[in-house]
């Protein structure tokens, strides 16, 4: 296989992006775009000059990948069509809103010997893969994903559209079995919850707090980790990492103030700063072309999204408790 006769079904935002990375790559030809809104599909094919296709079934035909970038509810039964196609399938995340159909494509892929890759983009973040490298032992992990209200997103609840980065990433990073969940969350702008609270207890004993928010005004994604001899903070906007090292506190009491005094040794780790969606993609096309193994097993695809289930499942209980 030389060149890569690719597809994009679905081209809204994220879908888009798709479209502006697969037309830049030197080994893939993006053969044609698919999308049910057909003002959208059009701009979309005349701003990248790529065939639009009013019938997804018409780009099936052409192409040896494609990217599914539609609703959640839509993307089990629209990748089950791809995969029957004998089509390579890079589908945005989450795999599905269902752990069962989650597990039938995935043997699909497998029964075709095809590529079944789930588009958690912020796994190649170049300072999520420097991570590794500084984690050892975690003993308490922080993360933050807070955000305004983004009205296409209303029909997902802020766990799949986007706690479940961070999940993904703590599940990949401790290495460990979660044993207890703690959560909380509310509806604010939507029917489905969009501030969620989550407490992660891992049988190693590490303890992880996840906070998801899109009712808030301030845009933020940290994660830090606390270790037996270091402090590290992470930032995925500016795909940031900051090390603290021998920290030190004290009290100062004078005849006017009480003061906080606090010291430690910063450390600012070189990341390699590149584009993670083209980083993904071009991890996928090595998968197809060349059998490269996949970044992460499909069985912990599949604990990634059964806690995310996990906590929606706890939610919709308190709910009807309450209620």
């Amino acid at each position: 296989m030389s060149r890569i006769k690719a597809g994009v079904l679905g081209v809204g935002k994220m879908g888009e992006y798709h479209v502006g990375v697969l037309s830049e790559l030197r080994d893939v030809d993006l053969i044609a775009i698919a999308d049910k809104d057909q003002q959208r599909g059009q701009a979309i094919s005349e701003r990248y000059d790529v065939p639009f296709c009013k019938d997804h079934k018409d780009m099936l035909k052409q192409v040896d990948v494609a990217v599914v970038a539609v609703p959640t509810k839509l993307h089990y039964p629209i990748a089950k069509e791809v995969l029957n196609a004998g089509i390579h399938v890079l589908l945005e995340k989450p795999c599905s809103d269902n752990l069962d159909h989650a597990r039938e494509l995935f043997d699909l892929a497998d029964r075709k010997n095809l590529i079944l890759h789930i588009g958690h983009v912020e796994r190649f973040n170049g300072a999520v893969q420097e991570l590794h490298k500084l984690v050892d032992d975690p003993i308490l992990v922080d993360c933050k994903r807070i955000g305004p209200f983004v009205e296409r997103m209303k029909d997902d609840s802020v766990v799949l559209d986007t706690m479940i980065h961070d999940i993904d990433i703590i599940l990949n990073l401790i290495d460990s079995k979660v044993v207890r969940v703690n959560v909380m969350g509310r509806s604010v702008f939507s029917d489905k919850d969009d501030v969620v609270s989550v407490q992660l207890a891992f049988e190693n004993g590490c303890i992880a707090n996840i906070l998801a928010s899109r009712a808030s005004q301030n845009k933020e994604r940290t994660l830090s980790i606390t270790q037996k001899d270091s402090y590290v903070i992470l930032d995925y906007t500016d795909q940031e990492i900051y090390v603290h090292r021998q920290s030190s506190s004290d009290y100062i009491l004078t005849k006017d103030s009480l003061r906080y005094k606090q010291e430690s040794l910063i450390e600012r780790i070189f990341v390699h700063k590149d584009n993670p969606l083209k980083l993904e993609i071009q991890h996928f096309i090595d998968c197809v072309k060349n059998g490269t193994p996949r970044k992460v097993t499909v069985d912990n695809e599949l604990y990634s999204l059964e806690i995310a289930l996990g906590i929606m499942e706890q939610i919709q209980k308190q709910k009807r408790i309450s209620h």
